[in-house]
């Protein structure tokens, strides 16, 4: 069977942030297309159950790791490993998001940012690409946000997270573009997660607006005027990493109803 018909099949994918919203939905597509699959995250319970909805453990695995601290990635790589083999696919889902005035925004708010957002994402495909190379064959794909593209009010933080985030996908796809390795963000505009939810909370608590005026505001740029589903961001996902794609890399797939072009 050539690698065209076998697809994905029996590869391993190394998901974070996958207990729920976004990651959740990318590690039941990439399960879905017989992929083995690794969840990673800091919600045991959820994990748990995301795994049990994937078939269990001989096809996705919870791993209970935080990706800010270079030795928990470590240890969660290699109880990957002891499951499924060498990882041969990185989906860096895993972000948090706050919103504050420059001026507001303190060296806590900055470093946890930066430390989820970005040197997680530094981390976990560190660890991971020794496993590709070897194997002549991986698919790394960041999730981005559209503030990775274009800069807005109130997230400065986030925004320059996410603009790194884009950054190192070029950088490596460059650096890795002749060994079978591609790298790729997707970059989604305002999705339906918990973390939108609670950006709408906070819209409600700070100016006296109702849940629907709250989330008109969120999506009032998008020209769809609709939320992104998880669904819609783990079809890119899927994409990205299925034969017939090795000449894309390096790129920032937008998913935002034409909010950014």
């Amino acid at each position: 069977m050539n690698e065209t018909a076998a697809g994905l099949r029996g590869r391993h994918a190394f998901v974070t942030g996958a207990s729920r919203g976004i990651g959740a939905a990318i590690a039941a597509a990439l399960a879905a297309e017989g992929v083995r699959v690794s969840l990673v995250g800091r919600d045991a319970a959820r994990l748990e159950q995301v795994s049990a909805d994937l078939g269990g453990a001989d096809g996705a695995v919870p791993i209970v790791a935080d990706i800010t601290q270079a030795g928990a990635v470590h240890e969660a790589f290699a109880a990957a490993r002891r499951r499924f083999g060498p990882v041969h696919i990185l989906v860096n889902n895993a972000g948090q998001a706050a919103s504050a005035k420059f001026t507001d925004t303190d060296e806590t708010l900055w470093n946890r940012l930066m430390g989820v957002n970005l040197t997680g994402t530094y981390l976990c495909t560190r660890e991971g690409v020794a496993d590709m190379l070897q194997a002549g064959f991986g698919r790394i794909v960041n999730i981005a946000s559209i503030a990775g593209l274009r800069g807005a009010p109130y997230i400065s933080a986030y925004a320059a997270s996410k603009h790194a985030v884009i950054g190192l996908t070029r950088s490596l796809a460059l650096e890795y573009a002749s060994r079978n390795i591609t790298v790729n963000a997707v970059c989604p505009g305002y999705a339906d997660t918990d973390m939108v939810r609670n950006a709408i909370d906070n819209i409600k608590t700070k100016t006296g607006r109702s849940q629907s005026e709250a989330l008109a505001s969120l999506t009032a740029s998008n020209p769809q005027r609709r939320l992104i589903t998880p669904a819609e961001v783990s079809n890119a996902v899927l994409w990205l990493c299925r034969p017939g794609t090795e000449s894309v890399t390096g790129q920032s797939l937008v998913i935002a109803g034409g909010e950014v072009t």
